[in-house]
């Protein structure tokens, strides 16, 4: 792990009465983090919110409203939102293609899919020919290797299922060359770093107001989404012993279920569609939330 990148990355958490000053130099990026808030909050209940709502809560991370509209009108035009105008205020939501894709990562972020314990091996001589789809990965020409998970995407050729034999090769350093390992494991690094205050935090009496709990868990999943999709999920015998992918998972869980509350009821008092206030929580955000509670049990 690079211990320079961990020490670089600021701890949101050590002294959450100053995360406003915080977020002033510590921003996200507008496009990616105003997707995150319809993610986590909006799409689960209606998927419409007001601009003015989405202004106000991008603030609260030091983006001003000169960029939140900015980024607003890029990912209109990118097919990303889809606004309608109701008297005089505008409200925005994911377009399809964008919710097809958000409901992707939430499956991973609320109810990751089992661990595969295998490969596939495609062989063809039309892959010279194609760019391979994530996570498949080229190893000659006409050669292919993806781990064996269900939502694979499928490539022409002869598909073969493959195990690896025991003390025959080095699969880890053929799986960091391939897929990139060095940088997703500090992406987790990062995020534990960032966030692993929080486990002392929620477990201290320190007053947490809701604006601060949504502040903190629209960070939270934020980076831990960024991390979670870049990892390639490949079958655990790939990964070098000291992953911290098990250990971000734990924090995020932990931590999302702990903010929970007190966020969700910032929600329902500030955030705005057009038929009112968006509800403190319905089917589907209770239904992440179990999910979530379940895994932190089991």
């Amino acid at each position: 792990m690079n211990k320079a990148v961990i020490s670089e990355v600021r701890d949101l958490t050590a002294d959450p009465l100053a995360l406003a000053e915080l977020a002033a130099t510590d921003a996200p990026r507008a496009p990616a983090f105003i997707v995150t808030i319809y993610g986590d909050v909006v799409e689960p209940r209606g998927g419409m919110l007001w601009m003015g709502t989405l202004i106000e809560c991008c603030a609260r991370h030091g983006l001003n409203e000169s960029l939140v509209r900015t980024a607003v009108s890029r990912l209109v035009g990118a097919g990303r939102l889809e606004g309608v105008r109701i008297g005089r205020r505008s409200f925005y939501r994911l377009s399809e293609p964008a919710r097809a894709e958000f409901r992707e990562a939430a499956r991973l972020l609320f109810a990751p899919p089992p661990e595969p314990e295998d490969w596939l091996l495609c062989l063809s001589d039309a892959l010279r020919d194609v760019d391979l789809p994530l996570p498949w990965a080229r190893l000659a020409p006409t050669v292919a290797l993806a781990p064996n998970r269900e939502d694979i995407a499928p490539v022409a050729g002869v598909l073969l299922r493959a195990k690896q034999l025991e003390g025959h090769g080095d699969l880890g350093q053929l799986a960091s060359e391939r897929w990139g390992l060095p940088g997703v494991a500090e992406a987790y690094a990062s995020f534990l770093a960032r966030h692993g205050a929080l486990r002392d935090l929620l477990s201290a009496t320190v007053p947490l107001s809701p604006e601060d709990a949504l502040a903190l868990r629209l960070r939270l999943v934020h980076d831990y989404r960024h991390a979670a999709l870049s990892d390639p999920r490949l079958p655990r015998a790939a990964y070098p012993h000291d992953w911290p992918a098990d250990e971000a998972r734990r924090l995020f869980v932990a931590a999302y279920v702990g903010l929970s509350k007190h966020a969700e009821s910032h929600v329902s008092a500030r955030f705005l569609s057009p038929e009112g206030h968006l509800a403190p929580c319905n089917e589907e955000t209770e239904r992440r939330l179990f999910q979530l509670r379940r895994e932190a049990a089991a």
